[in-house]
């Protein structure tokens, strides 16, 4: 999402346009003060090391692979990190913030050095307090885009926000990026069974590592506890966010992962062929390495279990806001509901309609917003409302029997919602990735409870889900159901 919008070219204007007008019509800013009254931590030099975290720090779940953890929680020499600019930005005369850059090496994997830019982004007024907003990052994008969105971002949750850049270090093994990336490493494990070689293990360190380097940080320039993270990441650095909330990191407050609707893997990729007749081309490079189907081995089971947030479960127990495109190419419409029911803590999903992988959502016209605003709304909402203790909407959906040829959807939520959409598309079969989604209104009673009823398309699926506005503070953000699936009675 973030690396999607810092690479548009009109961005800029959009922000610095946003940013004056006061962030999409947010309060005036005021004065934050620290969360935590705990006593600050002894700072360390300015390219402190951080001792590996405690068997404490990490929860201890029995009966899950010790493959991640070895690898995540091992001692590396070549941990460190220091401070290379600390600036202060003026936006129209005012002060606008602070934006402090890191380096930092968090670990020798497979020969090579990682190496990571780590740019924390301060709001006037805001004193750093206990939790911070973490959002892992492939390459980095031109610095100026980056520092508008960061900027924007740490001024609407009104508290540090950090970019970490580098998740994964590449290209790597013979020019191999992303997804031929991952599944090359994938295809090295399967030849040598060397447990070192999942990319997704070095990658969840890079976050670890970046927590530890942070904290360190945080005690030496504001004498600051900081003690908890909200970690972010689209894609591959969600699959990465869901990873390094399964490790059992008790400073893991809270997740968002974005566009990785793919927990219990091999169910995903049967259900794939179910509905598209073949694996998504967008996982071609899985497919080409022999990683798809699994292979019927015990290796190829055992690695992919590793790397499966899903055998996790136990430990995901923190609170999930999940952000997923309604027509992503990469997953099934409904690939939610493969693991919505089993996810234990709390939890939350919005669907951008008519949006890919990039969550941009396009227009009735086939344009694209240039700035994906639904999910930046409720993203940085969420993480608002995480830092500050400020109430989140409890959700609750049911979809009770309809009569032949019709759906039904019945909700509670715990805060009554400003606005209720109900969005509805229709596919010749259950592949709605070119798909329409339409909006028509809904009516929410004084009871705080919704309900609707609607015709299934006469031929075909008909997909659909509910969408509630929220106010909270100022800020407006929205939430939706898991997505429904009804079929045509006279298929």
């Amino acid at each position: 999402m973030i690396r999607n919008c810092l690479h548009n070219s009109r961005l800029r204007n959009i922000i610095l346009a946003a940013v004056a007008i006061g962030l999409w019509g947010l309060p005036a800013a005021r004065p934050v003060a620290a969360d935590g009254k705990a006593p600050p931590s002894k700072a360390g030099p300015a390219s402190a090391r951080v001792t590996d975290p405690s068997p404490t720090t990490a929860r201890s779940t029995p009966e899950l692979p010790a493959e991640l953890n070895e690898y995540v929680f091992r001692p590396d020499a070549s941990f460190d990190w220091k401070l290379t600019s600390r600036e202060e930005r003026w936006l129209l005369g005012r002060p606008w913030g602070t934006i402090h850059t890191l380096e930092l090496v968090s670990q020798t994997w497979q020969g090579t050095v990682w190496r990571h830019v780590v740019v924390v982004f301060v709001p006037p007024q805001v004193k750093p307090g206990q939790t911070w907003l973490l959002w892992v990052d492939g390459d980095p994008p031109p610095r100026a885009k980056v520092d508008a969105l960061g900027m924007l971002i740490a001024a609407h949750i009104r508290a540090p926000f950090v970019m970490l850049f580098g998740v994964p270090n590449q290209p790597l093994l013979n020019g191999c990026r992303e997804d031929a990336l991952i599944a090359e490493t994938l295809a090295m494990y399967l030849r040598t069974e060397n447990k070192q070689w999942p990319l997704l293990f070095p990658m969840v360190k890079s976050v670890v590592r970046c927590m530890d380097a942070l904290q360190a940080y945080a005690a030496k320039e504001w004498q600051c506890d900081l003690q908890r993270f909200i970690v972010a990441g689209a894609s591959k650095r969600g699959w990465t966010a869901w990873l390094t909330a399964a490790t059992g990191d008790r400073r893991v407050q809270a997740i968002v992962p974005l566009v990785f609707d793919a927990l219990n893997l091999p169910v995903q990729m049967e259900r794939q062929i179910q509905a598209f007749g073949k694996f998504s081309d967008m996982i071609r490079d899985y497919r080409e390495r022999g990683l798809l189907p699994i292979p019927n081995t015990a290796a190829a089971r055992h690695l992919w279990r590793m790397i499966d947030p899903w055998t996790y479960l136990p430990r995901l127990t923190m609170p999930k806001l999940i952000i997923n495109g309604t027509n992503d190419p990469f997953w099934m419409v409904d690939a939610l509901n493969v693991y919505w029911e089993d996810l234990p803590g709390q939890k939350w999903v919005l669907y951008i309609p008519n949006a890919g992988h990039y969550i941009c959502e396009r227009r009735s016209d086939g344009t694209e917003e240039s700035l994906p605003q639904r999910a930046i709304q409720t993203f940085t909402a969420f993480a608002y409302a995480q830092i500050h203790g400020r109430p989140w909407p409890q959700m609750k959906w049911q979809w009770p029997a309809a009569p032949p040829g019709r759906m039904r959807v019945a909700g509670e939520c715990g805060i009554v919602p400003h606005a209720v959409r109900l969005y509805t598309a229709h596919a010749t079969g259950r592949d709605f990735r070119a798909a329409v989604w339409k909006e028509s209104p809904m009516n929410v009673s004084g009871d705080r409870t919704l309900q609707a009823e609607w015709p299934i398309h006469g031929r075909g699926c008909t997909a659909a889900f509910v969408e509630c506005e929220f106010v909270m503070d100022g800020r407006h953000y929205t939430l939706s159901s898991p997505i429904r699936l009804g079929q045509a009675t006279n298929e």
